[in-house]
């Protein structure tokens, strides 16, 4: 999911080439995850779908609900006769046998109009379509809720991911200006004679190379903004920041739990059970099938037939009837039970899903305390690692100003203090992923919205 719209967002960027270039008519707006989060859940073109889907299972209530209800229909006709059907009569009627005798019946205008009433007394499947209809609005909620999940997930580690790319950009500009500082400094040795080119040119080197490296990730910076924004849905124009006073994950606390708990806490789980549900009122509303339907019925109405249309003497003739219908099926060439083995298949399918999900939460689970355990350790080290590699540095430094510590040893020292630096970021990037895995794996990702 991540990898997909990672892709989408850098088409995004490409298309507007020129967005820093256009000033948010705002200014910079300054977001935290939980803000970040909230913004997408209100503006995500998914949620919204999900929304209006949720929306069409109510109105399907309705239409499941209305095939219940009387049904009025009114309907008119009016037919004109050129010229008229003739029939024959025997001529015995007549006093002539033997002879046929062709007679016109009729008029040349025939018109009706007639009000029908229907109404629906028993059909089985008509109470099945009802419930199936509110566990589909159940679906809906339940497929807006996974959306939202999918979304909330997406944005923390699109967030988390760009925020540590601006930690390492904060990191090569602090080293950009101790190397700048040193290239003052030598310049001014070089030009009394107390040092040679070539350690200016050291300096130089290393100066321009974490230039390029500066330039490469400021491009990856903007494209990482960019990729939030498209799943916030904000405009690309919009300028944005990430705030460093994020808490949102600073709560989760690693509580034993065992894979069947996770699993009742997920929305997926939730989601395949209803589908299961719904598949199950299927399966009833085919053999609901059997069963005979009853509706009553009232028809109220007049006609009348006349050789002129409007000016004629020959009066509209009111018509009424009542009665009943009743539809008993006997055969349908054995359908219906191949439809219902077919849906009790579908169910079986279902059943795989659940213990598909069942399987998957357990190694999510497993996987996500891993990585939790192992990120804070690795933090611990790469802390002290920092720790010592600045001391190195301060000391190189010291030593070198006083002439002791050639220039090799302090661009080392410069070098192991960035990686330190940089390993340390990335522990800590790792450890907000596991921390959003593990939440996932709980289903309690909603909690980032509290």
């Amino acid at each position: 999911m991540i990898k997909k719209y990672f892709l989408i967002g850098l088409l995004a960027v490409f298309m507007r080439p020129a967005f820093a270039q256009e000033p948010a008519s705002g200014g910079v707006k300054v977001l935290t995850l939980e803000e970040s989060i909230q913004y997408a859940l209100s503006n995500n073109q998914d949620v919204k779908k999900a929304s209006y889907d949720e929306q069409i299972g109510s109105q399907q209530i309705r239409e499941a609900r209305s095939q219940g209800l009387p049904q009025v229909n009114i309907a008119g006709g009016l037919d004109y006769y050129p010229a008229l059907p003739t029939q024959i009569l025997p001529g015995e009627l007549a006093g002539m046998p033997g002879e046929d005798i062709p007679v016109r019946f009729g008029k040349d205008y025939s018109a009706n109009g007639n009000v029908k009433l229907t109404q629906l007394l028993f059909n089985q499947s008509y109470f099945v379509g009802l419930k199936a209809a509110k566990t589909s609005q159940d679906l809906y909620r339940l497929r807006k809720e996974m959306a939202q999940e999918d979304l909330i997930y997406n944005i923390g580690a699109a967030y988390y991911q760009t925020l540590q790319t601006k930690e390492q950009f904060q990191n090569i500009e602090a080293n950009l200006k101790r190397l700048a500082e040193l290239e003052r400094i030598m310049t001014l040795q070089y030009k009394n004679d107390l040092v040679p080119k070539v350690e200016l040119n050291r300096v130089k080197v290393n100066t321009t190379n974490l230039q390029n490296q500066l330039q490469t990730l400021t491009t990856t910076y903007e494209q990482q903004k960019n990729m939030l924004k498209f799943f916030m849905n904000m405009p690309l124009e919009q300028e944005i920041e990430l705030s460093s006073n994020t808490t949102a994950l600073d709560n989760v606390v690693l509580e034993a739990i065992t894979a069947e708990q996770a699993v009742a806490q997920k929305v997926q789980y939730d989601l395949l059970n209803t589908q299961k549900q719904l598949q199950g009122y299927s399966i009833k509303n085919i053999q609901a099938g059997y069963y005979p339907t009853l509706s009553a019925y009232g028809q109220y109405g007049y006609n009348t037939q006349r050789d002129e249309l409007f000016n004629s003497n020959v009066p509209w003739f009111k018509t009424s009837v009542v009665g009943l219908q009743v539809n008993i099926p006997i055969f349908d060439g054995f359908r219906k039970d191949a439809q219902v083995k077919q849906g009790q298949l579908e169910i079986r399918k279902i059943n795989e899903d659940i213990s598909k999900l069942e399987t998957n939460t357990a190694v999510e689970l497993t996987n996500a305390l891993a990585q939790l355990q192992n990120s804070q350790n690795s933090i611990k080290a790469q802390q002290q690692n920092v720790d010592l590699a600045q001391e190195v540095y301060d000391t190189t430094n010291d030593l070198y100003k006083e002439g002791i510590s050639p220039l090799t040893d302090l661009l080392s020292a410069e070098v192991s203090l960035r990686e330190a630096k940089t390993n340390l970021n990335n522990e800590n990037l790792k450890y907000k992923v596991a921390q959003l895995n593990y939440l996932k794996a709980r289903g309690e990702l909603e909690t980032l919205t509290k």
